[in-house]
């Protein structure tokens, strides 16, 4: 590269092609890249560090990588209030120790699951970390798919394997990603 030039990250490469096409390969060949990782921990450990929600988690962040939503803090502080949400409406309704069923669900498992996603809808505003995918992980824990203790903690260590992933791959990429959070002066109202 000589002197004065654009090294290739994101905003040249958008800049030198079409907007849509960048975005499509990076958002496409990172959130490739990261599920299939954490494909291979799942496969090598036989733990559940692929889950529903880290496919929504990577779009976000890689295809809004400087969105609030996409931020380290939100990401993890947002799935970690739906796991224990979900926890403790599967504590509260009696069924931590029952399997899942699909199939049938009962009054217990609906009341587990509205209790679950009040719970992590009401919470992450409160916390200032909202992150959607954080909907669809309370309802794994509520519905029973996910809900032994060492598997919510490799639940959440998958989510900081993810965000981890996403942190390098967008800085690599000449973006500025927040370490932790989106900074305020920075941010579009939530509103």
């Amino acid at each position: 590269m000589t002197r004065g030039a654009k090294p290739y990250h994101l905003e040249s490469l958008e800049e030198r092609y079409p907007k849509w096409v960048v975005r499509s390969l990076y958002t496409g060949v990172n959130s490739f890249i990261s599920i299939f990782l954490m494909a291979i921990l799942a496969y090598n450990t036989d733990a559940p560090f692929v889950f529903p929600s880290l496919g929504p988690t990577a779009f976000l962040l890689f295809f809004t990588p400087l969105a609030a939503a996409s931020a380290p803090h939100n990401a993890f502080v947002g799935h970690l209030i739906g796991v224990l949400a979900g926890w403790f409406s599967l504590a509260v309704t009696g069924l931590l120790n029952v399997p899942p069923d699909l199939e049938k669900i009962d009054w217990q498992r609906v009341l587990a699951c509205a209790v679950a996603l009040g719970l992590t809808c009401g919470l992450m505003p409160v916390f200032q970390a909202a992150h959607p995918p954080a909907g669809a992980t309370t309802l794994i824990v509520s519905l029973g798919l996910i809900r032994t203790p060492d598997h919510l903690l490799i639940m959440m260590v998958a989510v900081c394997v993810i965000v981890l992933q996403g942190f390098v791959i967008n800085r690599g990429a000449g973006l500025p990603y927040p370490v932790w959070r989106k900074h305020a002066k920075n941010a579009p109202p939530d509103d």
